[in-house]
This record gives C-alpha cells, sequence and structure tokens, in this order.
C-alpha cells in the first residue's frame, strides 16, 4: 500500500500514542507539521483537537487519548479501505480456555484476538462496536459450539450487547486443526479456528434477556 496515514501534531504525548499505535499494527504512517501542505500520498490526517483547525484535508480523524486509541485504529483502518461504514461486520469466537476472537469488515479481517476470560471478550467485542451506526452496519456474532462453556458466552453475549447484533451458534468439527504445543501455535490456532468459524452458516438466536428467563425456570 503506497498511500499512508499522516500523524499531524506537535503534542510528543499523543504522537507518541499514535505512532506506537500504528507500528504495532503495521500501518504507513508519515510526520506532518500542523499547517503544512498534506502530501499527495496521504489518504488520512491524524491529529489532536487543538491542532484540528490547522489541518486542510477532507479526511481527518482526532486523537481523543489514549483510552480512545481503539476507536481511533478501527476508524483508521475502514477509512483506510475507503469505506465511510462498513456494510456487514462479522465477528468469530472459538471458545475455550483461551478464546479467539476474529472481526471481519466486508470481507477483510480487520481484528485478531486472544482472550482470556468472558470479561475480556466481551470488553473487546464492545471496543469494536462501540461506534457502529446499527442502520448502516449489519452485524453479525457467530460462536463455535464445540465446548460447553459457549453457553455462558452466549448469555453473556445475548444479555450485553445491542439487539440489532444478530447471534449465531455455529457447529465447530473440522474448524480446529492441530498444531505445535508452544503457546504461539495455540494462539495462531484458536485464531484460525475463530475465522473458520466467522465463515460458516450457524443458527439464529432469539434476542432475549436469558437471565431473565433462567431465574423464570428456578
Amino acid at each position: 500500500m503506497n498511500e499512508k496515514v499522516a500523524v499531524a501534531t506537535v503534542c510528543g504525548r499523543a504522537y507518541f500514542h499514535i505512532i506506537n499505535m500504528f507500528k504495532e499494527y503495521n500501518i504507513p504512517f508519515t510526520s506532518l507539521v500542523p499547517g503544512r501542505a498534506v502530501p499527495a500520498k496521504v489518504c488520512l490526517v491524524i491529529t489532536t483537537p487543538e491542532e484540528h483547525h490547522l489541518i486542510d484535508f477532507d479526511r481527518v480523524l482526532v486523537f481523543c487519548g489514549e483510552e480512545e486509541l481503539d476507536s481511533l485504529l478501527n476508524a483508521t483502518k475502514r477509512l483506510m479501505l475507503g469505506k465511510e461504514a462498513y456494510e456487514k461486520i462479522v465477528i468469530g469466537i472459538d471458545p475455550g480456555e483461551a478464546i479467539g476472537l476474529v472481526t471481519i469488515a466486508d470481507g477483510k479481517v480487520i481484528v485478531e484476538e486472544t482472550c482470556y476470560s468472558n470479561h475480556q471478550m466481551l470488553l473487546c467485542i464492545q471496543k469494536i462496536l462501540k461506534n457502529i451506526d446499527y442502520t448502516l452496519t449489519n452485524v453479525t456474532i457467530k460462536i463455535g459450539n464445540g465446548v460447553p462453556v459457549y453457553r455462558d458466552l452466549l448469555e453473556e453475549l445475548n444479555y450485553a450487547l445491542p439487539g440489532q447484533v444478530v447471534l449465531e451458534v455455529v457447529g465447530e468439527a473440522g474448524t480446529n486443526r492441530p498444531l505445535k504445543r508452544h503457546s504461539r501455535s495455540r494462539k495462531i490456532r484458536h485464531i484460525s479456528s475463530a475465522i473458520h468459524i466467522a465463515g460458516r452458516l450457524g443458527n439464529s438466536v432469539q434476542r432475549r434477556p436469558m437471565i431473565a428467563a433462567n431465574h423464570t425456570t428456578q
């Protein structure tokens, strides 16, 4: 990819957080002094609220603090693909002691995570969906049924996520491939399984407060 993101700020703290994020996710970037002309190969400019008025460019994202880096990263990836909004997001989940999670937006993997608790998984999904406009984007979460714990994950997702999110349970047969036993290979296996789960047809889950339903049966 020849096009780059320009980081236009003289704020050292903002610059540090932004470029470290881009380096971690291999996003090509260039540095720019606010107020200077934007080079032709730049497709997006990142700046701060205080310097926004100095940027003469049609695609600008604003760094609003370290706690908003995930949202900034997701928006950067989307705009670099030339999309104002994704049409379809599919999140695949491979349950287990380590939870594989992938997000596929309009056919492209944009997030890969390995989570080690239900809480961590839910926080990751909520960050991914934080700024989604459900009138523009269809969101489906597919969870594999290979281990009984998937029911607990499904209950938490059903209870915590907006009603516009479609939940599906997917058969896991054939999604797990044997790999070497070191930790890096296990992470790759969980992510690979989550990708396969995201690509399969599943059975839709009726969106209802499952916790309340469980209480009525006691």
